[in-house]
């Protein structure tokens, strides 16, 4: 884990919730010059604390109004069948993320589409071809109520 000071944590709040900040308006509200703070964002940049720059989009504005859950049980559990799987999971745009997990399933894999019959489409074509996938439990979002990417850091 990276030792992270007050500043860096104070930082990464303001990054984490305005990315298009330049480096002179962080400066200032970092009370510092604009070269500590961009040595120090190179060096989280450097250390993987900053992993990368994103603009988050709002789904409905594209028309990706479904947001489904998957629960995905498999049949062999092998390293090769798991690697297998996440492989064929990133390589799935409709794939949003994708998580192991402990429990009743192997995987949950949080699916954004269009409509009901795009992702049943993304089920039939995608999914079901998949031989190792032993049992898929669909969970529909009627309603987002909390969604951030930011994290408190202690």
């Amino acid at each position: 884990m990276a030792l992270l000071d007050e500043v860096d944590i104070k930082m990464l709040d303001i990054l984490q919730r305005e990315g298009r900040i330049t480096n002179k308006a962080l400066a200032e509200r970092l009370g510092l010059s604009t070269t500590p703070v961009f040595d120090r964002m190179k060096r989280l940049e450097k250390e993987g604390v900053i992993k990368q720059y994103v603009a988050l989009i709002d789904q409905r504005k594209i028309d990706k109004k479904l947001t489904v859950f998957v629960f995905i049980s498999l049949k062999n559990h092998t390293r090769s069948y798991l690697d297998k799987f996440i492989g064929e999971m990133n390589e799935y745009p409709e794939v949003q993320e994708c998580y192991h997990i402990a429990g009743d399933f192997d995987y949950m894999l949080k699916i954004v589409s269009r409509d009901i019959e795009s992702f049943q489409a993304f089920i039939l074509a995608k999914l079901s071809v998949n031989s190792n996938i032993a049992h898929v439990k669909s969970q529909f979002v009627l309603s987002k109520n909390k969604h951030t990417t930011a994290f408190k850091i202690d």
